[in-house]
Order: C-alpha cells, then sequence, then structure tokens
C-alpha cells in the first residue's frame, strides 16, 4: 500500500467526550425536531396522531416516542411537500434515479451546503487525503448527490479536483495517468472496471498514482476491499451517505484503521431497531439503521428509517461511534426456496477465490413453484489465460459448494472468462436480475 502523508489536526468535536457529544446532540436534537414539527405540516400530523410533542423531548432516549418517517412519505408528498422552509430559501435540488418509482427530491439551504461540504471535507481528512491532494472524482454528477457532494467537499479541504463523472474509462485511465491524481472518489464496482483498463494497458499497481480510494453508493465488503487494493495499490477506505439526509459523507472511515465508517454524530443522530417491531436496539446488535439530522433546515429528517441493516460499535480512531459493513438492506433481501439471501452474502463468498473478480450477476427464476438462483461471475485476467476448461469447471464447483453450505440455497454457478459480463459505467451496478413472474 502506498504511503500515508502526516496527521492533520482533528477538530474538536473528533477527540470530544461522549458527554460533550450526547449535551451537543440533544441541543440540536431540540432544535430539530422543533423545526420539523413547525414547518412540515405531515409530520406534524405523524406526531399528532401518536399524541407526541417537541417539549416531549427531555434526554436522547425520548426520541424513541417519535415516528419514523420512510421512503413513501417522500413520494407522497413529492416533490417538495417535506420541506421545511420556503422554496425560495432552497439553495439546491438533488433527486434520487426514481427506479422503483416517483423521485425522491430534497433540497438545500446555504448552511445545509455548507455543512454538507465541512463534512465531506472531514471525510476525505480521515481517509488519509490533505490540502493540496489532487482527487478525481469519478462519482455522477447532476441530480446525483455523489459528484457535487465529493466536489464541493474536495474543494473545501483545499484539494484540486477533477470532475470526471462517470462513464468514459479509456479517458478516466488516461488522464489519471496524465494527471497523477492522489485520491479517487468513485463506486467500488466501477474502480474494477477502471482497474481492469489500467490491466489491459499494462499498468502495474506500483506504477498508478492513486494512493488513496474513497468508495460509497453500494454496499461492498472486505473481499471487494482486499480486490481493490490489490488491483490499484492503494487504501480503499467506506463513505456512507445517502440522498435523502444529505449525501455521501454522513459517515466514512478512517484511514489509520478502516474498521468501519464513523458516523459524523455531532450532524447526524444514528438508531438501529428491530425492522419489523421498530424497538430501538442496544449497541452492537444487528438491525436496521435509522438517522435523525441536527442540524438540516431545508429538508430535516427524524427517525428517517434507511432500511439498510448494520450494528453500531464503539470508537476508535475519533470519538464517534461507527457502523458496521452494511450487510444487507431489510427491502431488498431475497427469499429463494424459503431461504433469506442477501447479495453481499453471495459477494463475499465470491471473492474468497483469488481467481475470481468482482463482477457478477445473481438471476433469480422460478420453475413451476421453485425457485432457481444462478450466480454468474468472471475469472480474474490472469486466471482466464492460465486455466484449463476442467480447472474452470471446478472453481464453478467450488463455489456452488460454499453458497450451499454458508447461505443454505443451492445455486448454478456459470463461471465465464473476464470481461464476459456487462460494465457499468455510471451509477451503481446492477447485480440483481429477479425475473421471477410477480405476485398478484
Amino acid at each position: 500500500m502506498a504511503s500515508q502523508k502526516g496527521k492533520a489536526p482533528l477538530e474538536a468535536i473528533e477527540t470530544a467526550s461522549r458527554d460533550e457529544i450526547s449535551a451537543l446532540q440533544l441541543k440540536r436534537l431540540k432544535w430539530s425536531i422543533r423545526h420539523t414539527y413547525d414547518n412540515v405540516a405531515p409530520y406534524r400530523e405523524k406526531c399528532k396522531k401518536k399524541g407526541v410533542h417537541p417539549d416531549d423531548l427531555k434526554r436522547l432516549s425520548d426520541l424513541s416516542k417519535f415516528p419514523f418517517m420512510v421512503k413513501t412519505d417522500l413520494r407522497d408528498h413529492y416533490p417538495f411537500g417535506l420541506f421545511a422552509v420556503p422554496r425560495e430559501q432552497v439553495a439546491r435540488l438533488h433527486a434520487s434515479s426514481g427506479t422503483t418509482g416517483k423521485s425522491i427530491v430534497v433540497g438545500y439551504t446555504w448552511r445545509d451546503l455548507d455543512h454538507w461540504a465541512n463534512l465531506v471535507a472531514r471525510s476525505i481528512r480521515a481517509a488519509g487525503g490533505r490540502a493540496g491532494d489532487m482527487v478525481h472524482v469519478a462519482y455522477g454528477y447532476g441530480m446525483f448527490t455523489g459528484g457535487l457532494g465529493a466536489h464541493y467537499g474536495a474543494e473545501r479541504l483545499g484539494c484540486t479536483v477533477v470532475p470526471m463523472s462517470g462513464g468514459q474509462t479509456e479517458k478516466q485511465v488516461t488522464q489519471i495517468v496524465d494527471f497523477r491524481p492522489d485520491i479517487i472518489m468513485v463506486t467500488p464496482s466501477y474502480s474494477l472496471v477502471i482497474a481492469e483498463e489500467f490491466e489491459r494497458r499494462g499498468i502495474a499497481p506500483r506504477d498508478i498514482s492513486l494512493r488513496v480510494g474513497i468508495f460509497g453508493a453500494e454496499p461492498w465488503g472486505e473481499g471487494m476491499r482486499g480486490e481493490i487494493e490489490r488491483k490499484l495499490g492503494i487504501d480503499a477506505v467506506d463513505i456512507y451517505g445517502l440522498t435523502e439526509v444529505m449525501g455521501p459523507g454522513v459517515a466514512s472511515e478512517c484511514v489509520e484503521t478502516k474498521d468501519g465508517p464513523v458516523i459524523w454524530e455531532d450532524h447526524f443522530y444514528p438508531e438501529i431497531i428491530n425492522p419489523e417491531t421498530g424497538e430501538v436496539l442496544p449497541d452492537g446488535e444487528l438491525g436496521e439503521l435509522v438517522f435523525t439530522s441536527l442540524t438540516k433546515e431545508a429538508f430535516p429528517v427524524i427517525r428517517y428509517r434507511t432500511r439498510d441493516l448494520t450494528r453500531l460499535l464503539p470508537p476508535t480512531a475519533r470519538s464517534f461511534r461507527r457502523m458496521g459493513k452494511i450487510t444487507g438492506r431489510s427491502d431488498d433481501m431475497l427469499i429463494i426456496r424459503g431461504v433469506n439471501v442477501f447479495p453481499s452474502q453471495i459477494e463475499e463468498l465470491i471473492l474468497r477465490d483469488a481467481r475470481l473478480s468482482g463482477n457478477y450477476q445473481l438471476i433469480i427464476t422460478r420453475d413451476g413453484h421453485l425457485d432457481n438462483l444462478e450466480v454468474r461471475c468472471e475469472l480474474q485476467r490472469e486466471a482466464t489465460a492460465s486455466l484449463s476448461s476442467s480447472d474452470q469447471a471446478r472453481v464453478g464447483t467450488g463455489l456452488a459448494e460454499r453458497v450451499k453450505t454458508l447461505v443454505g440455497v443451492t445455486a448454478k454457478v456459470t463461471v465465464l472468462p473476464v470481461d464476459s459480463l456487462p460494465r457499468t459505467e455510471v451509477g451503481k451496478a446492477k447485480r440483481v436480475f429477479d425475473e421471477r413472474p410477480k405476485q398478484v
């Protein structure tokens, strides 16, 4: 791995005591709930139905009395029905892709944008970035929060920004070779596409200028981290965020530990709940991640259910709590022949075999009343050249056995040569193709 630059001074809040953090959270939480209650009529009605009022918040634990916000709330009040300031005070709009319904539209005041830039700058610094570094931003620009969120955060830190956006892989690599950036911000799946282009050009990881990669917008595991680090010769660091809560920079890993994203708890209050009952779970237990914004003006969220499954972990490199790797989502779990399956589980098993790459597809079909799962995956470039067809078949058999043993479902595994599966150059990679007839 490339050597890291010297340490930069931390903000005082990053080394504060838990009592200091909790006191700040309570003060900001009281403001956020009052601001939302007074200015967002649909949320005020939810509170009235539940019989709760902002004055009922006396301590942090009282937050559990308040109603959740969910994605359907945002769609039901599209586009601006959940904004807490007049539209004229909104400095910028962003929106989700809307692939499963109406777009999720969020707004930011100038102060919101200032906080966002500061938090992404903090995240880049935690990843090892410093003023003067060059940052190659390959997240998509436009309505997606990734590109502009990364862009303004890098500028705030004092970095030189290359606003490349997604796609044009050959040009991406040419500019990395020519400009010699220190940091890349990109989805983990697309970073492997970029790595493959380096391989095609015969450029070894040690000859790539990149020192750090900051990866978000998709769940990814330790197997993917290892492959990215090996292929690009970098430290791979996880950044977490979602459009509804802010965008990238809600949490980010520290390069010195790489042990889970640190939640910036001075701006976002996290909870873990039982996804079925809504009960708040203790730190360390697996459940659904819920966020309450503490400083957002235009689009505050109170107890927003992210649907991401993780756990809260104790502080290490900073005084804030961490979140574990996302193990899946409470709303994208696949049920195959009665077995609960998360794509991330299968990804981890694929990447345990050094001969296989991180490019894969899960195809779910139904034959009569029975579900079938096919895992399509690719060999690494060097394995494609060196393995015989019988060796290739054994790789597939081994993976099928691991899936059966560790996930509990029978899968057909198809192992393909490198470059067989389509690449995603813009946005998130599509991994799951559920072709079963829809239930009516």
